[in-house]
């Protein structure tokens, strides 16, 4: 790993026991109703990227093929925890996606929530999704993003390096513009809150 991403691994490593706890208020209002609706998309050959704690494993399809990866080996722990809790049968490997292991055209449906923010170069984790994908699978991302708002775009310029010093998280990262920059063009984005919180779809 590079020093800007061991860095931020640090940080994850340092909230792991935290985390939940901090994301339970986002978890509550309206996280686990888009969890659940990424779950109903997934078909084949599985990765999520950047299972943290593991808050999407209760709800994995049991009959699908997941692998999961995180570059936190505290986080993935706690993953590592729930899965053998909830009995889920799933492949968690410590693995940044800015540099995977897998061969070309791997997996089928490539998911994310909520990691894009924290990924410290996001163009070269989204072209290793690219690469790992399979012609004619697709990509699935639920993103916190900048607001385009003129006065709560610059409130999120703001307050994102005291953010990212403190947990690890950008606030004011622009996905969707950096999905076209990695070259992909069939995309549809879809709001869930304002124009904070976006899903985006793209099809390899």
């Amino acid at each position: 790993m590079d020093d800007l991403t061991e860095k931020i691994r640090r940080r994850y490593d340092r909230v792991s026991a935290l985390y939940d706890l901090l994301e339970k208020p986002m978890e509550v209002m309206a996280l686990r109703e888009w969890r659940l609706a990424v779950m109903q998309e997934l078909k084949g050959k599985v990765l999520e990227v950047g299972v943290g704690t593991g808050k999407n494993i209760e709800y994995y399809p049991d009959e699908l093929d997941i692998t999961a990866i995180d570059f936190s080996e505290k986080m993935l722990e706690k993953a590592k925890k729930k899965a053998q809790k909830l009995n889920k049968k799933v492949h968690l490997i410590h693995m940044d996606v800015q540099a995977m292991n897998f061969p070309d055209h791997s997996f089928d449906t490539i998911f994310t929530t909520c990691v894009f923010c924290s990924v410290p170069d996001p163009i070269k984790g989204l072209k290793e999704m690219k690469r790992v994908c399979k012609p004619g699978g697709k990509i699935i991302m639920i993103e916190h993003v900048r607001s385009e708002k003129k006065v709560l775009g610059l409130i999120m310029d703001v307050l994102n390096p005291l953010v990212v010093n403190v947990y690890g998280a950008n606030i004011n990262r622009r996905t969707v513009e950096n999905v076209y920059k990695t070259g992909f063009s069939k995309v549809e984005v879809t709001n869930l809150y304002g124009d904070i919180v976006k899903k985006i779809v793209v099809y390899a």
